[in-house]
């Protein structure tokens, strides 16, 4: 049992920063339809951004996260303006291409400034572990949570209670519609990039804190999990990409805990696979019908 207990407090640590990622890919779907496959890269500059500052300028752990994701939502908006705005009214194809070739130019393009070596993130975090009895937490895992359940409780909030987050709604059901009602479609799709990217940025920080490295490729694996979590919650429903990113965890350190860790991939695409067959809309998805 104290195993378990353990596993499940190491995954759900682990699944918030996928959640944290989940979150940014279900919204963009949820407004345009788009699966940017550059978010993951996007989190990766989030890390290496916040390496800078604090080994750079020697900036405290939290006030370089804000700071990260201030950065990083700059980013999203860039490269939406840039590279996607332009292909609003293209075939989907187009614009999913576009978002792997952003992928591989962030990826890239961070290799040649820093170089490919894998780097050890600087935290200081105190390293305590606090055992309660059935299980030991981390205070890099306590931080994880908190910021995560803060990040998560904001994003609720401006999406349900604020005049952003009615426009991001209107939008998202009918961008036509919610044009003629005098709803600026571009600054509610600019918007919504920025706090996707954000997320992400602050999830990048995260896994910094939580593993101690980073490298300039870290973001292709954790983009395709977290893509994977946000299908498995619902791609479009907010709730759903939390829940998924923190089932996605959980079922990592379980599979790990049985002695499969070369496995825990494998196990994540599986799982794909089978709600793909059984259930495409996920676990809190809504079945549509979309004419053709």
């Amino acid at each position: 049992m104290e195993m378990f207990m353990q596993q499940l407090v190491n995954g759900l640590s682990l699944g918030s920063i996928y959640a944290l990622m989940a979150l940014g890919y279900t919204m963009v779907y949820g407004i345009i339809g788009l699966i940017n496959f550059a978010h993951g890269d996007v989190y990766m500059v989030g890390a290496f951004f916040g390496f800078w500052l604090i080994t750079g300028l020697g900036v405290p752990v939290i006030p370089a996260l804000i700071i990260t994701m201030i950065f990083t939502a700059i980013l999203g908006v860039i490269i939406e303006r840039v590279a996607y705005k332009p292909l609003r009214k293209s075939t989907r194809i187009a614009a999913l291409i576009t978002a792997i070739g952003v992928s591989y130019l962030l990826q890239n393009a961070m290799i040649y400034w820093v170089g490919p070596e894998v780097r050890a993130f600087p935290t200081t975090l105190p390293n305590l572990a606090i055992d309660l009895g059935i299980f030991t937490i981390s205070t890099q895992q306590v931080v994880i949570f908190i910021v995560t359940i803060i990040l998560m409780a904001a994003l609720q909030y401006i999406v349900k209670s604020t005049k952003m987050g009615q426009g991001m709604r209107a939008v998202s059901v009918d961008a036509d519609a919610a044009r003629l009602m005098g709803i600026s479609v571009d600054t509610i799709i600019s918007f919504t990039f920025a706090i996707g990217s954000a997320l992400a940025g602050a999830g990048g920080v995260l896994v910094g804190i939580y593993y101690n490295s980073i490298s300039p490729t870290m973001g292709l694996t954790p983009g395709i999990k977290a893509f994977v979590a946000a299908v498995l919650g619902g791609i479009g429903s907010i709730p759903g990409a939390m829940l998924g990113g923190l089932l996605i965890g959980v079922i990592e350190s379980m599979v790990s805990m049985i002695g499969l860790s070369t496995w825990r991939d494998a196990a994540v695409y599986f799982i794909l696979i089978i709600i793909l067959v059984f259930r495409p809309s996920g676990l809190l998805g809504k079945s549509t019908q979309e004419k053709v």
